[in-house]
């Protein structure tokens, strides 16, 4: 009886440090998509601005210019360490999202009840594959931790 509550404890023991080994993995790899997201801002920043590099940028002048004016920069979700996703406060409204959050957040609203991953990446237009389906996923968890959207027991969302 002892060695099966001594092994059951040591069980938990190990079982205690691989989740918090996972907890710590996950945490990274968040980061790191958000980094990702925030580079995706700047490239489409920069494809609007240069027309996908078909326009000059502007960045290099042939002639040396006089120095310009200051000028007030503004910076968009996920840029310099900012959320992708903004915590929802009282009266913060879907401005505060990225374009494609927006459109996950106009899809949950539109359904009938509750939704599952997968039908948001069919409204997506995305395919019903697990490479397609675990990215809007993470989209909707994040959705929910941050307060936009309501997480069932099941594993659906619905709007707050």
């Amino acid at each position: 009886m002892t060695d099966v509550l001594t092994w059951t404890i040591g069980r938990r023991l190990e079982l205690a440090k691989r989740a918090e080994l996972l907890r710590k993995e996950l945490g990274e790899l968040e980061l790191e998509v958000a980094r990702l997201e925030a580079a995706k801002v700047v490239f489409g920043q920069w494809v609007e601005a240069t027309g996908g590099g078909r326009r000059p940028s502007g960045i290099v002048s042939p002639e040396p210019e006089p120095e310009p004016e200051p000028v007030a920069v503004t910076v968009g979700p996920g840029a310099g360490g900012m959320r992708v996703v903004p915590d929802r406060v009282e009266g913060m409204g879907l401005e505060a999202l990225t374009s494609e959050y927006r459109r996950i957040m106009e899809i949950v609203a539109g359904s009938d009840g509750p939704v599952m991953a997968k039908n948001v990446a069919v409204g997506l237009g995305r395919e019903t594959t697990p490479g397609k389906i675990e990215p809007v996923r993470g989209q909707l968890r994040k959705l929910s931790d941050r307060g936009w959207l309501v997480r069932t027991a099941s594993g659906r969302y619905r709007p707050c």
